[in-house]
């Protein structure tokens, strides 16, 4: 099925694909298009991580999601999706929310990279200060929702986004533990649309583009070290 990246890549970076370790947290829509995008580059061994069910809202942008899985897990729909596209992948599945109390279930230094994708404040300063302590790369998924630009997207390091009230509470918090570390995310330029209290509006581009981009921007920099091989 790598017939076209191995045009591209050569054998040390495929093989180095094959054997990169990575973790997602989350596989909504940022997510879900995040596990599309490594499967399909060759990734095989993938831990995913959401507590949560398909539901009808979630079918105008999340790529795991059609009629017949609604009310089913998320983690078991898209590890299904996954071994579809490559059987030979070795894929994990945690159906868990995580917390200060559950994090150390992940063993999160047996991986290479952290992808999160999912909403949860407090969640997201756990994976940071994990990856920080075992010294494992992470880039963390900022605000996607009301927002309709994918151009507008761009990875750059947490302490440079705007217009992301997301990414502002990050900051916040990681000032409050007194992290300075260059973490990268990826974050929307475009100013959230907001017409309604109850509800975060959201289309198929953004959250899709963020997951395509933080997926190319693991394959990158696997392939960097082997570029000249």
């Amino acid at each position: 099925m790598l017939e076209r990246i191995e045009l591209l890549i050569n054998k040390d970076q495929i093989n180095k694909i094959k054997k990169t370790k990575i973790i997602i947290i989350g596989v909504g829509g940022v997510g879900g298009a995040a596990l599309e995008g490594l499967v399909r580059s060759g990734y095989e061994n993938i831990t995913i991580v959401d507590n949560d069910t398909i539901d009808e809202s979630n079918l105008n942008r999340q790529i795991i999601t059609t009629k017949e899985y609604i009310g089913q897990y998320k983690c078991e729909i898209a590890e299904k999706r996954a071994k579809s596209i490559n059987p030979n992948i070795n894929i994990k599945t945690i159906p868990s929310f995580i917390t200060k109390d559950n994090i150390n279930e992940l063993n999160i230094a047996n991986y290479d990279y952290i992808i999160d994708t999912q909403d949860t404040t407090e969640t997201k300063i756990l994976l940071i200060k994990e990856a920080i302590k075992n010294k494992i790369k992470i880039i963390s998924s900022m605000g996607t929702g009301n927002r309709i630009d994918p151009s507008k997207l761009i990875i750059t390091n947490i302490w440079k986004t705007n217009n992301d009230p997301l990414a502002k509470k990050i900051r916040h918090l990681l000032r409050e533990e007194k992290i300075n570390a260059k973490i990268p995310v990826i974050s929307s330029t475009e100013l959230p649309i907001i017409k309604s209290n109850k509800a975060i509006g959201s289309t198929p581009f953004v959250p899709n583009t963020a997951g395509f981009m933080l997926a190319s921007y693991i394959f990158k920099d696997t392939i960097k070290e082997n570029e000249d091989k």
